[in-house]
């Protein structure tokens, strides 16, 4: 009688374990009405880019509309990692959300295209490239390959070139030690038009340039206040080599853990960050220009039609490496 009554004290002790452990899942959506559930977003840029205020905006608005039954935390200023980081982090579920561009083209090559300088000769084409069927193909072949879901795309503006020297013409560029992101269809274009590229993390470019190790670096108007370059560099010249994105993007593994209303909220809450965040690029992109000459920044404007005319003899070979069909459905877009 002893031996049965110790069983049967174990098996409730082993059932009692077993139920507490079985309602714990809150990533899931299943747990009680009082859970939180909580999730990351990370980001490079500071608190003072525009990034940051759209990721703000997200913030807001999921729990807003959750109620606050789900929480985001933002991180920025590279502190969940670099953009690599953050999209390995994403592909194993340490990283629920993050703003990643070009390294998307580690785990899908077909992104890449859009990667190319002088690509897109307007924001109209940009807009109509990523926002419309291709746009959706790219994303879906990102999801596929890397188990990393592109929520929407952020406009960042036109990137252009800070330098030691100003820069008017083709030949002001050739050897010159510019700064690119880890992202080949950028090296191979610029080595094209004549200049040195040097690839190197965004968190080491500032120091960098300070240091005298790189002489130029590109990026948006924006991303080049947030990131205080204007402190280390005289001049900027207004190339628009190529209309830039930022993905909002989200583990594949998060998502999959939500339950239907969650992933409505997720969604929704995304597109109305996205239409924010577009909305003070365009307003403050002007605006920031103006406060970075008056804070001593000289401003040139080269005729980019020889940079155009060097970067797109680059093109059609990188394509050909990655997708060309792809290649070809966005000239046919763009015509």
């Amino acid at each position: 009688m002893k031996k049965i009554i110790s069983l049967l004290t174990f098996m409730l002790l082993i059932g009692t374990v077993l139920a507490g452990c079985s309602g714990d899942d809150s990533a899931s959506g299943d747990g009680g009405s009082d859970d939180k559930l909580v999730l990351k977003l990370g980001h490079i840029q500071s608190e003072n880019d525009l990034w940051h205020d759209g990721a703000l905006k997200f913030k807001e608005e999921v729990e807003k509309l959750s109620d606050g039954s789900i929480e985001v935390e933002i991180h920025p200023n590279s502190t969940l990692g670099g953009d690599r980081d953050m999209a390995e982090g994403m592909q194993i579920g340490t990283v629920d959300f993050a703003l990643i561009a070009g390294v998307l083209g580690n785990f899908e090559k077909s992104i890449q295209l859009l990667e190319l300088p002088y690509l897109f000769n307007s924001q109209e084409e940009y807009d109509k490239v990523v926002h419309g069927e291709v746009g959706q193909e790219i994303a879906d072949k990102v999801l596929d390959a890397s188990d990393i879901r592109i929520l929407n795309w952020w406009d960042r503006g036109p990137r252009h070139v800070t330098s030691n020297k100003p820069i008017n013409s083709l030949e002001d560029i050739q050897g010159l030690k510019i700064r690119l992101p880890e992202i080949k269809a950028m090296e191979v274009t610029w080595s094209e038009m004549g200049a040195a590229p040097t690839t190197m993390a965004w968190n080491e470019v500032y120091t960098g340039l300070e240091q005298n190790v790189i002489e130029a670096q590109e990026n948006p108007i924006p991303f080049i206040y947030g990131g205080r370059i204007h402190e280390v560099q005289d001049y900027l010249a207004l190339t628009a080599h190529k209309y830039e994105y930022v993905t909002l993007a989200m583990s594949d593994m998060t998502w999959s853990k939500l339950n239907d209303e969650q992933k409505e909220i997720i969604q929704k809450a995304a597109d109305t960050a996205t239409e924010y965040e577009n909305g003070l690029v365009a307003e403050q992109t002007d605006e920031i220009l103006e406060k970075m000459k008056s804070e001593g920044l000289q401003v040139t404007e080269p005729d980019t039609t020889e940079f155009a005319e060097a970067a797109r003899k680059a093109h059609k070979d990188f394509a050909e490496t990655v997708d060309i069909d792809l290649y070809n459905k966005i000239i046919q877009e763009l015509e």
